[in-house]
Protein backbone atom coordinates (compact mmCIF):
# COMPACT_ATOMS: atom_id res chain seq x y z
CA UNK A 1 0.00 0.00 0.00
CA UNK A 2 1.57 3.16 -1.05
CA UNK A 3 1.61 6.18 1.75
CA UNK A 4 1.54 9.55 1.10
CA UNK A 5 1.15 12.70 3.51
CA UNK A 6 -1.25 15.72 2.81
CA UNK A 7 -0.84 18.98 4.44
CA UNK A 8 -3.60 21.69 5.63
CA UNK A 9 -5.36 17.98 5.61
CA UNK A 10 -8.57 19.81 7.67
CA UNK A 11 -9.14 22.08 4.87
CA UNK A 12 -11.29 22.65 2.20
CA UNK A 13 -9.19 20.88 -0.52
CA UNK A 14 -7.05 19.25 1.37
CA UNK A 15 -9.92 17.19 2.98
CA UNK A 16 -10.97 16.56 -0.68
CA UNK A 17 -7.57 15.13 -1.39
CA UNK A 18 -7.97 12.65 1.31
CA UNK A 19 -10.98 11.57 0.29
CA UNK A 20 -9.81 10.79 -3.00
CA UNK A 21 -6.22 9.18 -2.52
CA UNK A 22 -8.49 6.62 0.22
CA UNK A 23 -10.44 5.67 -2.41
CA UNK A 24 -7.60 4.96 -4.55
CA UNK A 25 -6.46 2.64 -2.10
CA UNK A 26 -3.76 4.79 -0.13
CA UNK A 27 -2.66 4.67 3.47
CA UNK A 28 -3.09 8.53 4.07
CA UNK A 29 -1.17 10.38 6.72
CA UNK A 30 -3.19 13.40 7.19
CA UNK A 31 -1.45 16.72 8.91
CA UNK A 32 -3.04 19.87 10.09
CA UNK A 33 -2.65 22.27 12.86
CA UNK A 34 -6.24 23.77 12.75
CA UNK A 35 -5.49 27.22 12.35
CA UNK A 36 -7.98 27.46 9.55
CA UNK A 37 -9.12 23.95 8.69
CA UNK A 38 -11.86 21.73 10.50
CA UNK A 39 -11.74 18.31 11.66
CA UNK A 40 -15.08 18.07 10.95
CA UNK A 41 -14.05 17.88 7.41
CA UNK A 42 -11.90 14.58 8.29
CA UNK A 43 -13.55 12.80 10.79
CA UNK A 44 -15.28 10.61 8.75
CA UNK A 45 -12.30 9.47 8.11
CA UNK A 46 -10.75 8.35 11.62
CA UNK A 47 -12.38 5.21 11.52
CA UNK A 48 -10.38 3.88 8.88
CA UNK A 49 -7.38 1.49 9.39
CA UNK A 50 -5.36 3.58 6.19
CA UNK A 51 -5.96 6.90 7.68
CA UNK A 52 -3.88 8.78 10.51
CA UNK A 53 -4.27 12.30 11.38
CA UNK A 54 -1.34 14.47 13.12
CA UNK A 55 -2.18 17.69 14.75
CA UNK A 56 1.17 19.42 13.95
CA UNK A 57 2.72 22.58 12.39
CA UNK A 58 4.77 21.75 9.65
CA UNK A 59 6.58 25.45 10.36
CA UNK A 60 8.38 23.14 13.18
CA UNK A 61 10.32 20.19 12.24
CA UNK A 62 8.14 17.34 10.67
CA UNK A 63 8.66 13.30 11.30
CA UNK A 64 6.42 10.74 10.48
CA UNK A 65 7.45 7.27 11.05
CA UNK A 66 7.72 4.28 8.24
CA UNK A 67 8.29 4.77 4.89
CA UNK A 68 6.66 7.33 2.61
CA UNK A 69 6.19 7.84 -1.37
CA UNK A 70 4.26 11.01 -1.43
CA UNK A 71 3.78 14.31 0.12
CA UNK A 72 0.80 16.74 -1.16
CA UNK A 73 2.00 20.26 0.60
CA UNK A 74 -1.82 21.82 0.73
CA UNK A 75 -1.26 23.61 4.11
CA UNK A 76 -1.66 27.61 4.32
CA UNK A 77 -4.21 30.10 4.47
CA UNK A 78 -5.72 30.17 1.45
CA UNK A 79 -8.26 33.56 1.90
CA UNK A 80 -7.44 36.93 2.29
CA UNK A 81 -9.46 36.81 5.31
CA UNK A 82 -7.30 34.46 6.67
CA UNK A 83 -3.89 36.24 5.41
CA UNK A 84 -4.21 39.15 6.18
CA UNK A 85 -5.17 38.39 9.68
CA UNK A 86 -2.08 35.96 10.29
CA UNK A 87 0.38 37.09 7.78
CA UNK A 88 3.34 36.23 9.96
CA UNK A 89 2.17 32.62 10.12
CA UNK A 90 1.15 33.02 6.00
CA UNK A 91 4.76 33.49 5.24
CA UNK A 92 5.71 31.20 7.55
CA UNK A 93 4.19 27.98 6.31
CA UNK A 94 5.05 29.14 2.52
CA UNK A 95 8.89 28.87 3.88
CA UNK A 96 9.45 27.43 6.88
CA UNK A 97 7.18 24.67 6.39
CA UNK A 98 8.28 24.19 2.81
CA UNK A 99 11.60 23.58 3.57
CA UNK A 100 11.15 21.39 6.32
CA UNK A 101 8.79 19.57 3.85
CA UNK A 102 10.75 19.44 1.36
CA UNK A 103 13.54 17.76 3.56
CA UNK A 104 11.31 15.27 4.65
CA UNK A 105 11.10 14.32 0.95
CA UNK A 106 14.63 14.04 0.61
CA UNK A 107 15.15 11.94 3.73
CA UNK A 108 12.04 9.71 2.35
CA UNK A 109 13.01 9.44 -0.99
CA UNK A 110 8.99 10.77 -1.53
CA UNK A 111 7.50 12.86 -4.35
CA UNK A 112 6.38 16.19 -2.98
CA UNK A 113 3.71 18.23 -4.78
CA UNK A 114 3.56 21.60 -3.83
CA UNK A 115 0.54 23.82 -3.81
CA UNK A 116 0.95 27.29 -5.67
CA UNK A 117 -1.54 29.21 -6.71
CA UNK A 118 -2.93 31.59 -9.69
CA UNK A 119 -1.72 34.28 -7.15
CA UNK A 120 1.79 33.89 -8.07
CA UNK A 121 0.05 36.13 -11.44
CA UNK A 122 -0.64 38.67 -9.33
CA UNK A 123 -2.54 41.52 -10.67
CA UNK A 124 -1.71 40.04 -14.29
CA UNK A 125 -0.75 42.04 -17.23
CA UNK A 126 -1.34 39.17 -19.43
CA UNK A 127 -4.66 37.25 -20.10
CA UNK A 128 -5.36 34.39 -20.00
CA UNK A 129 -2.05 33.51 -17.65
CA UNK A 130 0.35 30.84 -19.05
CA UNK A 131 2.94 29.22 -16.70
CA UNK A 132 5.42 31.23 -18.42
CA UNK A 133 4.20 34.89 -17.35
CA UNK A 134 6.51 36.25 -14.18
CA UNK A 135 3.24 37.57 -12.85
CA UNK A 136 2.67 41.70 -11.55
CA UNK A 137 2.83 41.28 -7.89
CA UNK A 138 3.21 44.26 -4.90
CA UNK A 139 6.12 42.52 -2.80
CA UNK A 140 5.04 44.99 -0.01
CA UNK A 141 1.39 44.96 -0.73
CA UNK A 142 -1.23 43.55 1.59
CA UNK A 143 -1.80 40.74 -0.60
CA UNK A 144 2.13 40.31 -0.81
CA UNK A 145 1.87 37.80 2.28
CA UNK A 146 0.05 35.25 0.60
CA UNK A 147 1.63 36.17 -3.15
CA UNK A 148 5.47 35.99 -2.37
CA UNK A 149 4.73 32.74 -0.09
CA UNK A 150 3.75 30.89 -2.82
CA UNK A 151 6.56 32.45 -5.02
CA UNK A 152 8.87 31.36 -2.62
CA UNK A 153 7.74 28.08 -1.93
CA UNK A 154 8.03 27.73 -6.19
CA UNK A 155 11.94 28.92 -5.97
CA UNK A 156 13.02 26.53 -2.86
CA UNK A 157 10.82 23.53 -4.26
CA UNK A 158 13.06 24.05 -7.98
CA UNK A 159 16.67 24.31 -5.67
CA UNK A 160 15.87 21.00 -3.80
CA UNK A 161 14.86 19.24 -6.97
CA UNK A 162 17.80 20.84 -9.32
CA UNK A 163 20.29 20.27 -6.03
CA UNK A 164 19.24 17.64 -4.21
CA UNK A 165 17.63 15.59 -6.71
CA UNK A 166 14.22 15.34 -5.15
CA UNK A 167 11.30 14.72 -7.71
CA UNK A 168 8.81 17.66 -7.00
CA UNK A 169 5.86 18.37 -8.87
CA UNK A 170 3.88 22.19 -8.70
CA UNK A 171 0.48 22.87 -9.20
CA UNK A 172 -1.40 26.05 -10.04
CA UNK A 173 -4.40 25.98 -8.59
CA UNK A 174 -6.73 28.96 -9.65
CA UNK A 175 -10.04 29.72 -8.08
CA UNK A 176 -11.76 26.54 -6.51
CA UNK A 177 -15.05 25.42 -5.24
CA UNK A 178 -17.14 22.91 -3.80
CA UNK A 179 -18.29 21.43 -0.73
CA UNK A 180 -16.70 22.34 2.55
CA UNK A 181 -16.07 25.65 1.91
CA UNK A 182 -16.25 27.91 5.08
CA UNK A 183 -18.84 30.71 5.08
CA UNK A 184 -17.20 34.26 5.87
CA UNK A 185 -13.37 33.46 4.34
CA UNK A 186 -13.44 36.16 1.91
CA UNK A 187 -13.79 34.23 -1.13
CA UNK A 188 -16.88 35.30 -3.41
CA UNK A 189 -19.03 32.27 -3.40
CA UNK A 190 -19.00 31.38 0.28
CA UNK A 191 -19.82 34.87 0.56
CA UNK A 192 -22.60 35.49 -1.89
CA UNK A 193 -24.77 31.98 -0.88
CA UNK A 194 -24.15 32.99 2.70
CA UNK A 195 -25.56 36.26 2.16
CA UNK A 196 -28.06 35.09 -0.22
CA UNK A 197 -29.41 32.89 2.52
CA UNK A 198 -29.46 34.97 5.05
CA UNK A 199 -31.72 37.19 3.09
CA UNK A 200 -28.84 39.90 3.01
CA UNK A 201 -27.15 42.09 0.39
CA UNK A 202 -24.96 41.20 -2.13
CA UNK A 203 -21.59 42.78 -1.53
CA UNK A 204 -19.24 43.20 -4.92
CA UNK A 205 -15.96 44.98 -4.15
CA UNK A 206 -15.34 47.56 -7.01
CA UNK A 207 -17.43 47.78 -10.47
CA UNK A 208 -17.75 44.11 -10.54
CA UNK A 209 -16.12 43.72 -14.03
CA UNK A 210 -13.71 41.83 -12.55
CA UNK A 211 -13.25 38.31 -13.95
CA UNK A 212 -12.57 35.17 -12.31
CA UNK A 213 -12.87 31.75 -13.23
CA UNK A 214 -14.10 28.75 -11.29
CA UNK A 215 -13.26 25.49 -10.95
CA UNK A 216 -14.90 22.85 -9.27
CA UNK A 217 -12.97 20.95 -6.44
CA UNK A 218 -13.68 17.33 -8.21
CA UNK A 219 -11.74 18.67 -11.64
CA UNK A 220 -9.23 20.06 -9.57
CA UNK A 221 -8.11 16.91 -7.42
CA UNK A 222 -8.52 14.76 -10.92
CA UNK A 223 -6.14 17.12 -12.38
CA UNK A 224 -3.65 17.03 -9.08
CA UNK A 225 -3.58 13.34 -8.93
CA UNK A 226 -2.55 13.42 -12.61
CA UNK A 227 0.10 15.64 -11.86
CA UNK A 228 1.42 14.21 -9.03
CA UNK A 229 2.05 10.54 -11.57
CA UNK A 230 3.49 12.40 -14.33
CA UNK A 231 6.71 13.44 -15.14
CA UNK A 232 6.75 16.89 -15.43
CA UNK A 233 8.69 18.96 -12.85
CA UNK A 234 7.74 22.47 -13.92
CA UNK A 235 4.13 24.59 -12.71
CA UNK A 236 0.95 23.69 -14.32
CA UNK A 237 -1.99 25.37 -13.96
CA UNK A 238 -5.34 23.97 -12.86
CA UNK A 239 -8.27 25.51 -13.19
CA UNK A 240 -11.59 26.13 -15.35
CA UNK A 241 -10.95 28.43 -18.31
CA UNK A 242 -14.75 29.39 -18.21
CA UNK A 243 -14.39 33.51 -17.20
CA UNK A 244 -16.87 35.16 -16.06
CA UNK A 245 -17.42 38.84 -14.41
CA UNK A 246 -17.86 39.45 -10.71
CA UNK A 247 -21.17 41.51 -11.51
CA UNK A 248 -22.70 38.60 -13.32
CA UNK A 249 -21.80 35.88 -10.59
CA UNK A 250 -23.91 37.64 -8.65
CA UNK A 251 -26.99 37.64 -10.67
CA UNK A 252 -26.60 33.65 -11.41
CA UNK A 253 -26.64 33.09 -7.60
CA UNK A 254 -29.09 35.48 -7.08
CA UNK A 255 -31.02 33.20 -9.36
CA UNK A 256 -29.36 29.54 -8.22
CA UNK A 257 -30.96 30.86 -4.55
CA UNK A 258 -34.58 32.32 -5.65
CA UNK A 259 -33.58 35.11 -3.44
CA UNK A 260 -34.27 38.57 -4.71
CA UNK A 261 -31.15 40.49 -2.59
CA UNK A 262 -30.30 43.98 -3.81
CA UNK A 263 -26.49 44.03 -5.12
CA UNK A 264 -24.19 46.68 -3.06
CA UNK A 265 -21.08 48.09 -4.32
CA UNK A 266 -17.76 48.68 -2.01
CA UNK A 267 -14.50 50.14 -2.52
CA UNK A 268 -12.39 47.62 -4.05
CA UNK A 269 -8.74 46.06 -1.76
CA UNK A 270 -6.08 46.87 -2.75
CA UNK A 271 -4.11 44.84 -5.65
CA UNK A 272 -7.40 42.66 -5.58
CA UNK A 273 -6.56 41.32 -9.43
CA UNK A 274 -8.72 42.30 -12.37
CA UNK A 275 -8.46 38.92 -14.27
CA UNK A 276 -8.29 36.02 -13.70
CA UNK A 277 -8.28 32.76 -16.44
CA UNK A 278 -5.65 30.33 -16.52
CA UNK A 279 -4.17 28.87 -19.90
CA UNK A 280 -4.76 25.19 -19.59
CA UNK A 281 -3.30 24.48 -22.47
CA UNK A 282 -0.07 22.12 -20.27
CA UNK A 283 -2.91 20.19 -18.12
CA UNK A 284 -4.09 19.46 -21.68
CA UNK A 285 -1.76 18.28 -23.36
CA UNK A 286 0.90 16.99 -20.70
CA UNK A 287 -2.18 15.51 -18.34
CA UNK A 288 -5.17 14.55 -20.73
CA UNK A 289 -7.29 17.16 -17.87
CA UNK A 290 -9.19 19.27 -18.48
CA UNK A 291 -12.22 20.71 -16.85
CA UNK A 292 -15.85 18.43 -16.83
CA UNK A 293 -17.88 19.74 -14.72
CA UNK A 294 -19.85 23.32 -15.53
CA UNK A 295 -20.39 26.19 -13.08
CA UNK A 296 -24.21 25.73 -13.18
CA UNK A 297 -23.87 21.88 -11.99
CA UNK A 298 -21.23 22.55 -9.57
CA UNK A 299 -22.99 25.41 -7.87
CA UNK A 300 -25.96 23.77 -7.26
CA UNK A 301 -23.83 21.18 -5.81
CA UNK A 302 -22.22 23.84 -3.53
CA UNK A 303 -25.45 25.63 -2.78
CA UNK A 304 -27.15 22.32 -1.78
CA UNK A 305 -24.19 22.01 0.90
CA UNK A 306 -24.25 25.20 2.19
CA UNK A 307 -28.25 25.00 2.75
CA UNK A 308 -28.02 22.15 4.50
CA UNK A 309 -25.63 24.01 7.59
CA UNK A 310 -27.04 24.47 10.94
CA UNK A 311 -28.58 27.92 11.59
CA UNK A 312 -26.20 28.51 13.93
CA UNK A 313 -23.30 27.86 11.46
CA UNK A 314 -25.04 30.56 8.70
CA UNK A 315 -25.49 32.87 11.11
CA UNK A 316 -21.72 33.27 12.66
CA UNK A 317 -19.93 35.71 11.96
CA UNK A 318 -16.64 34.89 12.27
CA UNK A 319 -15.63 31.38 11.73
CA UNK A 320 -12.16 31.56 13.01
CA UNK A 321 -10.69 33.02 16.14
CA UNK A 322 -6.60 33.48 15.15
CA UNK A 323 -6.29 35.06 18.37
CA UNK A 324 -4.08 32.55 20.00
CA UNK A 325 -1.78 32.58 17.45
CA UNK A 326 -1.15 36.35 16.81
CA UNK A 327 1.96 37.30 19.15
Amino acid sequence: MKRILITGAAGFLGSHLCDRFIKEGYFVMGMDNLITGDLKNIEHLFKLENFEFYHHDITKFVHVPGNLDYILHFASPASPIDYLKIPIQTLKVGSLGTHNLLGLARVKQARILIASTSEVYGDPLVHPQTEEYYGNVNTIGPRGVYDEAKRFQESITMAYHTFHGVETRIVRIFNTYGPRMRLNDGRVIPAFIGQAIRGEDLTIFGDGMQTRSFCYVDDQVEGIFRLLHSDYVYPVNIGNPDEITIKDFAEEIIKLTGTNQKVVYHELPVNDPLQRRPDTTKAKELLGWEAKVGRAEGMKITYDYFRSLSKEELSKEEHKDFSSYIK
